[in-house]
């Protein structure tokens, strides 16, 4: 009897024990949450350890899946955008290679008349070589609006009758013309290249730009005394005075009236082309200024619905 009574303690205990044993040694799961009526119904119920681990599979590179991007993960920058009213980095060195061919302008005066020799905004362009220096004045010279300017000057001579042993009609309109061009076309060279060629000064006009009214006045009127060499240092401008006197000098000792062939017409021709020349000053340095009035003005107009003019 006590053999059965221990056989049956000893089942007991052993069970016991071995629970025990698995208990301590299975760690410890947290409780799940029992799933809904909705959960169920919506198929939602399953665990997330019963669901397929589609992630541990190794996926080939053309089949993986997207997936989102780090947020540390160092994304490209767009450049700043300027703000209205900047330019752009680089803009101003655009527009300065869009207004130059070979070291020269665009320009008209008065949208007109050439103006080739003027740069704006321009301290740093490179001289302009020998070659470059005869381009540039021949360029100017015989441009198709000058022929039609030395029309207008010859038919004032005519009205004055300057030149009065050119007598009038025909004839004498067309010596007045061809004065004209000569006088015109010899010292635009001897001034704009041959001088500058040689004595390596530039003979472009450089605008100021800035300042007062007086002030750039004063600079454009120095400018026939004052001129850029070639190593971007001021000196005196002896392209102009050398230049003009001679062309004065050849213009009046070669097809001028044989009456008007001494020194003295010399001086007064020489004195002439200076003068002008200091006026085209005046007139290079405060274009631009009347230019941009006048695209301000256009661009107002436009942008209240009126056409230019108005």
């Amino acid at each position: 009897m006590r053999k059965k009574k221990t056989g049956k303690l000893c089942l007991p205990l052993a069970a016991g024990w071995l629970v025990l044993v698995v208990s301590f040694s299975t760690p410890a799961r947290q409780a799940e949450p029992m799933p809904t009526s909705e959960q169920t119904a919506s198929g939602n119920s399953l665990a997330p350890e019963c669901q397929p681990a589609e992630a541990d599979e190794p996926q080939s590179p053309g089949n993986a899946p997207a997936q989102a991007q780090p947020q540390n993960e160092a994304q490209p920058q767009t450049p700043p955008q300027p703000q209205q009213g900047e330019q752009k980095p680089g803009e101003t060195e655009k527009k300065q290679g869009e207004q130059l061919e070979n070291g020269i302008s665009h320009d008209r005066l008065f949208y007109l008349l050439p103006n080739f020799l003027t740069l704006e905004n321009a301290a740093n362009v490179p001289p302009l070589t020998a070659l470059e220096k005869y381009k540039a004045v021949a360029k100017g010279t015989f441009d198709p609006v000058q022929f039609g300017w030395y029309a207008v000057l010859a038919g004032y001579g005519q009205e004055t009758d300057s030149y009065a042993s050119y007598g009038q009609g025909a004839l004498g309109y067309a010596r007045r013309y061809a004065t004209i061009f000569g006088d015109t076309t010899i010292e635009n060279f001897m001034v704009g290249a041959v001088f500058p060629a040689l004595l390596r000064q530039d003979p472009r006009y450089f605008q100021m730009g800035k300042g007062g009214f007086w002030r750039r006045t004063w600079y454009a009127m120095t400018r026939i005394v004052v001129e850029r060499g070639d190593s971007r240092n001021e000196q005196w401008n002896a392209s102009e005075f050398f230049g003009s006197a001679l062309a004065a000098a050849i213009s009046t000792y070669s097809y001028h009236p044989s009456s008007q062939r001494n020194i003295s017409n010399v001086g007064s021709t020489w004195g002439t082309q200076v003068a002008l020349d200091a006026v085209a000053n005046e007139m290079k340095e405060f274009w631009p200024d009347i230019r941009r009035h006048f695209h301000k003005k256009d661009a107002t107009a436009a942008g209240n619905g009126k056409s230019p003019g108005d």
